[in-house]
């Protein structure tokens, strides 16, 4: 691919503006992102908070630990630890930095000021309206689609900024990003891979290289959650599959339990972030790749995982991790010396076994999910080695590889609507919710 066609740079600014790092789990974190905006916007320490989130928000911030609260829960916690603790100006990394004292400072606070949390419906999936009031003054920021997409601030009923919600296809692609995702399909994602010059995208890589290695190794050195990454090591031995999936499988151990090392994410995951990049960090020591090669396995695991996750939304009852895992097989395959044809048959087999996986939220059972997912991206990947695959007609496997990817995208946004607000009532109890 020449670096004059368009989707030479497009390729490299989705990259960018993907591989972005974050601390903690991504929703309860953009909950505090929002919380600390509003906060901001108030001038005071509010003395009543109100939250008002979709399902998925509920569904994604219930469970997890947010990170730098002293191993706090749930969506006063997340909104807690940004108002008392949180800077806006990192977004993402909003908790990243919180003094010892500060988290004593959020529990006080949780426990004197009413947090009231309230489900609403506007017809996004992904939303996030925080109001912060203090005696006859207020202030409210909303996030709507993406994690760090504020539409709406305002203080005391002016209106201090405004963006379009994306009701419209325009608008809401003004919304979440400035790179036309519409220019991903294999064909494209196989030539830039196999072209680009890895110095335009090495530094973005290396930094997932780096951050993901480090909290995969602090899940196997420390005690988080179901230790899934332990287990398998314990339970399956030490060849290079089982490594690559307990590596991945204990990166989310940690980070779903309060972890407080950064990741760089995927498609606005940690979770998929770690699965696309670790497996490949494990494969490329194994095999004596060279820096290059895993750029470039890294580079096509990643674009891979954010084309199939394109058509999906950024939050849905389909797990993110199988993407991730079907993204992590293609680039396996390519370290492995796989062609083209390795890899979209890697993706097809790797969907095809784990489409069935639901997202239930983000906790600790999600690591044993990325194991089963980049388990699936591996046999994919041996299923096209001994001359074996599905084919158009088995189930969900369509006419080729797009097509595939158009179908699963079909499945996961709009035929699992209801059985993601299924699974939100039962999480939370149609009553709390």
């Amino acid at each position: 691919m020449d670096k004059n066609d368009i989707r030479y740079q497009t390729y490299v600014n989705i990259l960018k503006e993907e591989l972005v790092p974050a601390f903690g789990c991504t929703e309860p974190i953009a909950l505090a992102y929002a919380a600390a905006k509003a906060r901001q916007t108030l001038g005071a320490l509010p003395n009543r908070v109100l939250l008002q989130v979709s399902g998925s928000i509920i569904k994604n911030v219930k469970s997890v630990i947010v990170p730098n609260t002293g191993h706090l829960k749930g969506m006063p916690a997340a909104a807690a630890a940004g108002i008392i603790a949180g800077d806006p100006d990192r977004e993402l990394e909003v908790i990243s930095q919180v003094p010892e004292e500060k988290i004593k400072e959020i529990r006080e606070f949780l426990g004197n000021v009413r947090i009231d949390v309230e489900h609403i419906d506007n017809g996004h999936v992904f939303d996030i309206i925080v109001t912060e009031y203090k005696g006859d003054s207020s202030a409210r920021v909303r996030i709507l689609d993406t994690h760090t997409n504020i539409v709406w601030i305002e203080k005391d009923n002016k209106v201090l900024y405004e963006k379009s919600a994306g009701h419209t296809p325009e608008a809401k692609a003004e919304t979440t990003s400035s790179s036309d995702r519409s220019l991903l399909n294999m064909e494209g994602i196989w030539d830039f891979i196999t072209t680009v010059d890895v110095a335009d995208i090495s530094d973005i890589l290396d930094r997932q290289i780096r951050y993901n290695s480090a909290i995969a190794e602090e899940g196997l050195r420390g005690d988080y959650g179901a230790n899934i990454g332990t287990v398998l090591l314990r339970s399956s031995g030490n060849d290079i599959a089982t490594r690559a999936k307990a590596w991945a499988a204990a990166g989310s151990d940690a980070r779903m339990n309060g972890c407080e090392l950064p990741v760089i994410i995927n498609s606005g995951s940690g979770n998929q972030g770690i699965t696309c990049s670790v497996p490949l960090i494990e494969y490329a020591r194994e095999l004596n790749s060279d820096h290059e090669t895993l750029c470039r396995a890294l580079a096509l695991s990643n674009l891979v995982a954010i084309h199939e996750k394109t058509g999906i939304g950024t939050l849905s009852a389909y797990c993110g991790a199988v993407s991730a895992g079907a993204g992590a097989g293609a680039g396996i395959a390519y370290l492995c010396g796989g062609d083209y044809q390795a890899v979209i048959h890697t993706v097809v087999n790797a969907l095809a076994i784990t489409s069935g996986i639901v997202c239930d939220g983000a906790k600790a059972s999600c690591a044993a999910k990325i194991a089963f997912s980049v388990d699936a991206g591996i046999l994919g990947f041996h299923m096209y080695q001994n001359g074996q695959e599905f084919k158009s007609g088995d189930g969900i496997v369509m006419k080729d590889i797009e097509s595939t990817i158009r179908g699963i995208g079909l499945l996961g946004k709009d035929g699992m609507r209801e059985t993601n607000n299924e699974i939100i009532r039962l999480m939370v109890g149609e009553e709390k919710c």
